[in-house]
């Protein structure tokens, strides 16, 4: 037993090293298996186009890319949300009944996906869909470790958000410590917290409300905002990360990705954009580390937006990114890969 947590701290420890001591992890990266649900979900916020994510980020060839680096991926196909009627808005918060009733579904069939033994990819659909993954993901397992990767820390409480929008709220749903800033919302009576302020890690910040700057301080939440980024670099980023999510217990981790922390100048289709944000490498660099503790359990992918691009190389640009840091998830590193059993043909 004691080689096996060895080894996984070997692992945690290892981020920052060159990824060159990684191959004896290739073959744990070949027997991964993965499971694909769409979220074409875009209420829990205004803008429309959101819901065509997953579709594009499946024809970019995500499925049969997976495949190719030794996964084994089944797709769930995409979830049907029904159309909600009466959905006014509830103090500030907008179409709380739609959100609700959506996440409800997506809580259930992440959990199916972990219940098969898959690692969970749920493509959204905008980041109020971490609500149902987060919660299903932990109905699964029990206990999680959050990474939140984002512009935008999204734990405004229904009571502090300035625009309702619940796309910007999710995190505050999660969060044992919040639930008594939360008032009473159709279709969330379902929800249960199931994540500890201390298991919560955001990298990427740079637009964060008073609100939320005030809950992150409280709680005590900890936080690479584009500063820390900026000052210790993206790999002591990922090693103080990769410490202090396996200082306590290793619990899974659940990772969710908002494609708007990266640079809008590689993804610009998405409906928040903020300038400075991580550059392609660093945001990709982050999934390396994530995937080589071993401990990545769900993934979530949100916010790409076709209909937020100017030209069609703006939408190619941040969907072929999206795919990219999937596969930084699930074992691709960018030196090359080869599969265990590869030998040179014989001349």
């Amino acid at each position: 037993m004691r080689s096996a947590r060895t080894l996984r701290q070997l692992t945690v420890t290892v981020c920052t090293r060159s990824l060159h001591h990684h191959h004896h992890h290739h073959q744990q990266h070949r027997e991964r298996s993965v499971g694909i649900i769409g979220a074409p979900f875009s209420k829990g916020q205004p803008r429309g186009g959101v819901e065509r994510g997953p579709d594009l980020i499946r024809a970019a060839g995500l499925l049969h890319k997976l495949q190719d680096q030794g996964c084994a991926v089944t797709d769930y196909g995409n979830l049907a949300f029904e159309e909600v009627v009466d959905d006014e808005p509830v103090g500030r918060v907008k179409r709380a009944k739609a959100v609700g009733a959506a996440n409800r579904r997506l809580s259930e069939a992440v959990r199916g996906v972990k219940r098969d033994g898959h690692t969970s990819v749920m493509l959204g659909g905008d980041h109020s869909l971490a609500i149902g993954s987060v919660h299903g993901h932990s109905a699964a397992v029990g206990e999680l470790s959050v990474v939140w990767v984002d512009a935008h820390a999204d734990i405004n409480t229904p009571l502090t958000s300035p625009t309702g929008n619940i796309h910007g709220q999710p995190m505050s749903y999660l969060l044992h410590e919040l639930q008594s800033q939360i008032p009473v919302l159709p279709n969330f009576s379902w929800i249960k917290p199931c994540v500890s302020a201390q298991d919560l890690v955001y990298i990427g910040l740079r637009d964060v409300d008073p609100g939320e700057h005030y809950i992150l301080k409280l709680l005590g939440v900890k936080v690479f905002s584009m500063s820390e980024v900026d000052q210790l670099g993206v790999a002591r980023v990922m090693e103080e990360t990769c410490d202090y999510l396996s200082a306590k217990a290793k619990k899974p981790i659940h990772l969710s990705y908002d494609i708007d922390a990266i640079d809008p100048s590689v993804t610009p289709a998405t409906g928040t954009p903020v300038v400075g944000g991580l550059t392609y490498r660093e945001g990709v660099y982050i999934t390396e580390c994530l995937c080589q503790t071993g401990l990545l359990s769900a993934v979530d992918m949100v916010e790409v937006n076709p209909l937020r691009g100017r030209t069609e190389e703006d939408v190619r640009s941040t969907v072929s990114t999206a795919v990219d840091l999937l596969l930084g998830c699930f074992g691709r590193l960018r030196e090359g890969n080869h599969p265990s059993d590869y030998r040179l043909p014989e001349p």
